[in-house]
């Protein structure tokens, strides 16, 4: 491998544990900020130069779209996590046959389900109680952006394939592009040719293919060891039963779990546009406050791929212990800045000031708990990191199911219909303890077995080097009081 390839990819097997999660993050978490603004973009424009009908449309279709988003994502985390096993373990041609058929899979998914999204649009709206004054606009701009669905998915696995390499930074450089076309975009279609919702959707899909060429440009040109291809080729059949393997019960969960928001979203919709509007404005200021979460997450998952195929038990058990508490401590930091700054931020996305009334409401609501769900996450991509992907299936699930929209339906019937988001801060306190117990799990309490052997036995090799030292030092010793005796 080159050197310059080389410097790109950070090798998590090795060196300050607390540094390189810190160095894999820090791209991250700017990305993730960019990320946000890019998402963000479309409120903003929308809100200043639509009106409240449009931010609700805007804000209700991002779960339609997660619908057949979820799944692949799932698969493409999958992806990632074998990644770093095969980066960990030094095997180049697991990693060259996980790239061709990953390329492969992203195209067998991406275009049927694009058609799919298009032509069930209507029917999934309806199932969410989509308003009568959002409903034509909301059509229009999930329509539209289903069109960038192959570009989004590409992109996402590209990502994923560079994060398991150790590679963080390129992203950065991608969602800047992406980023910055999107606002520009925005400011055209929107501000300019007054196109509602139909240019914000416009300009989502342009920014989600340039970012999507860029990353395949970035592989080529980087990783010329990768057999990365554009086009699709046949994929390898063990490789795909590992990915489905990974990657599935992940799919599966983000799929339930994007159906369950769904749930959730139709409870905000009963409340009116306003309320939809405010939870809108809300999530995005929450997604700003939350950029630290992701990156730590997906630094966990990498750190822990690599070292298990590593066989660093005993390094992969430290980390499995200081990185949920650190990024913890992050998460707290921005989101008591987020709570103190959350009036001024929520006027920026809306002018309507019962629709800021809500978005402060909900943000007074889930903030001061944003850290559980920091430490359930962190918590979780640990566990798939090392494979333990049912594990955090199961967690979300009982997240969700069990607690998050039974609540938030209980809140609703028996309280007051503009509290219901609280249940997610409930989800997130059980999460969080739920999380928890992975480290009582069987497959943590191997690693824990695997690390102690490994500290014995570093224990001995460094007693019988000092015993070698021993001996040498005696000899020498001996040697020279013979020479000073004669």
């Amino acid at each position: 491998m080159n050197t310059k390839t080389s410097r790109t990819k950070l090798d998590m097997t090795k060196g300050p544990i607390m540094k390189l999660i810190v160095l894999f993050a820090i791209p991250m978490v700017i990305g993730n900020i960019l990320q946000q603004l890019y998402s963000t973009a479309d409120t903003f424009i929308i809100g200043n130069f639509c009106g409240s009908a449009s931010i609700a449309a805007v804000g209700t279709s991002s779960q339609p779209l997660e619908v057949f988003l979820c799944v692949f994502m799932g698969i493409g985390t999958g992806v990632s996590i074998l990644t770093s096993i095969h980066t960990g373990a030094g095997d180049d041609a697991g990693l060259g046959k996980l790239v061709r058929t990953a390329v492969s899979f992203t195209y067998l998914a991406a275009l049927p389900l694009m058609f799919l999204g298009i032509v069930l649009t209507p029917a999934i709206l309806k199932l969410m109680q989509v308003p009568a004054d959002t409903w034509d606009l909301a059509v229009t701009y999930i329509r539209i952006v289903f069109l960038g669905l192959l570009g989004n998915m590409g992109y996402n696995m590209n990502a994923g394939i560079l994060r398991g390499l150790g590679d963080s930074t390129a992203s950065l450089v991608f969602l800047v592009i992406s980023t910055l076309a999107n606002i520009a975009l925005d400011t055209v279609f929107v501000a300019l040719l007054h196109m509602d919702v139909a240019g914000a959707a416009l300009a989502t899909v342009i920014a989600m293919y340039l970012s999507w060429a860029a990353s395949i440009y970035y592989i080529k040109k980087k990783y010329p060891e990768l057999p990365f291809s554009v086009l699709p080729g046949l994929p390898d059949r063990k490789t795909l039963g590992d990915i489905m393997k990974n990657g599935l019960p992940l799919g599966f969960n983000n799929s339930i779990y994007t159906v369950g928001h769904i749930m959730l979203q139709s409870l905000i919709n009963t409340q009116g546009s306003y309320f939809m509007a405010g939870t809108s404005v809300s999530g995005k200021i929450m997604g700003i406050s939350s950029v630290a979460i992701a990156s730590f997450a997906a630094a966990m998952s990498t750190f822990a791929g690599q070292n298990y195929g590593a066989g660093n038990y005993r390094r992969l058990q430290r980390g499995g212990r200081i990185v949920p508490f650190y990024s913890a401590l992050v998460t707290i930091a921005l989101g008591s800045v987020m709570y103190a700054a959350a009036e001024p931020l929520a006027g920026l996305f809306t002018k309507e000031p019962q629709a800021v009334e809500y978005a402060l409401l909900c943000l007074r609501m889930q903030l001061p708990f944003q850290w559980c769900f920091c430490v359930l996450n962190t918590v979780l991509n640990l566990a798939n990191g090392i494979g333990g992907v049912k594990y955090s299936t199961v967690v979300n699930l009982l997240m969700l199911w069990a607690v998050r929209i039974p609540s938030a339906f209980l809140i609703a019937r028996f309280y007051d219909g503009h509290y219901v988001t609280f249940g997610v801060s409930i989800s997130f306190m059980f999460g969080m303890a739920a999380a928890l117990g992975f480290y009582r799990s069987k497959r943590w309490k191997e690693v824990t077995r695997l690390a102690k052997r490994q500290a014995e036995r570093s224990q001995k090799m460094l007693t019988n080097t000092e015993r070698i030292r021993g001996r040498n030092n005696g000899s020498f010793g001996h040697t020279c009081g013979q020479a000073l005796q004669g």
